[in-house]
């Protein structure tokens, strides 16, 4: 009987892989990744509309829950954990939860998508409320452990989404704020989702928070100036972009930044209005965090 799920139907195209060599193993792989972004623009409305629902969602103080098993929910945890580094964000803002806990990151835990009761568990664990939005993330769009910890989301008052690569139910799609599903097709290998599926969820949830955050004011113009100098790299690249906007010296850079605590952002609205480290969080404040609100120039053009 042939399986409903696009993500678990056999793979015409690679039918015969097994007798390829190394090269056209590689020719068909790449053929099939080639499809993956232009599934992804099928989505490009509800995309924006999850970011307009992350961004609402950070302003009022809440957070963005991913919820998965297997591949599916490493990648929420993966995308959750390179904010904080990315954009100088709270840890909190952005949380994965995977089917299985932390030992299911490094160690397959495959019953654990089964427990349906852990879904709506989780989600009561982390007192979600009105002001979080909890977005499941299941390549087939089936998986019970998402789709009740989304139920329970729901029904705490919560936003709610969900990312699949096969086609959802209408009453699953009616039952969240955004359904995101672009539909990858069948697999190079049969049912293995860390594949084209797997590829089209990193690319979503790239878009769904670097979005938001770029929304939040976390860069300016494409320039990242969020970040905190923790370590000698971002210590450099925080220097740089403070000397490519405002165009003071590398000592200068430094001055500005140890007055404004290492953050970027700060220190560049200090040198543009020409105040303390204080008048330049009160300007960010009035200015919803946007640099370009608070002052008056464009970012500086890119160098050729």
């Amino acid at each position: 009987m042939l399986d409903p799920r696009t993500t678990e139907r056999r793979n015409p195209r690679t039918a015969s892989i097994d007798l390829a060599s190394p090269l056209e193993i590689v020719d068909v792989i790449n053929a099939e990744d080639r499809l993956v972004p232009e599934a992804v623009a099928t989505q490009r409305a509800e995309i924006a509309k999850a970011i307009e629902l992350a961004e609402r969602t950070f302003r009022a103080g809440g957070r963005l829950i991913y919820v998965g098993a297997g591949t599916s929910g490493r990648l929420g945890v993966l995308d959750a954990s390179e904010i904080p580094p990315t954009f100088g964000a709270d840890p909190v803002m952005v949380q994965g939860i995977i089917a299985g806990g932390m030992p299911a990151l490094t160690r397959a835990q495959e019953g654990a998508e089964d427990i349906v009761e852990n879904g709506a568990k989780e989600i009561d664990e982390r007192n979600v409320g009105p002001n979080d939005f909890v977005i499941g993330i299941a390549a087939s769009g089936t998986t019970p452990y998402v789709h009740a910890a989304v139920a329970r989301a729901r029904e705490l008052g919560a936003s709610t989404g969900i990312v699949a690569c096969s086609a959802l139910s209408q009453e699953v799609v009616d039952s969240v704020d955004v359904a995101i599903v672009p539909i990858t097709g069948p697999e190079v290998v049969t049912g293995s989702t860390r594949m084209k599926a797997g590829t089209a969820t990193k690319l979503v949830l790239n878009m769904i928070t670097t979005g938001a955050m770029i929304r939040l004011g976390k860069t300016y113009g494409n320039l990242m100036v969020d970040l905190r100098a923790t370590n000698n790299k971002l210590k450099d690249r925080s220097e740089r972009i403070v000397i490519e906007v405002t165009g003071v010296s590398r000592d200068e850079a430094r001055a500005l930044l140890d007055a404004a605590d290492k953050s970027v952002k700060t220190a560049i609205v200090m040198q543009k209005l020409g105040v303390d480290r204080a008048g330049a969080l009160a300007a960010l404040e009035k200015a919803g965090g946007v640099i370009r609100r608070a002052i008056p120039d464009a970012p500086p053009p890119v160098p050729e």
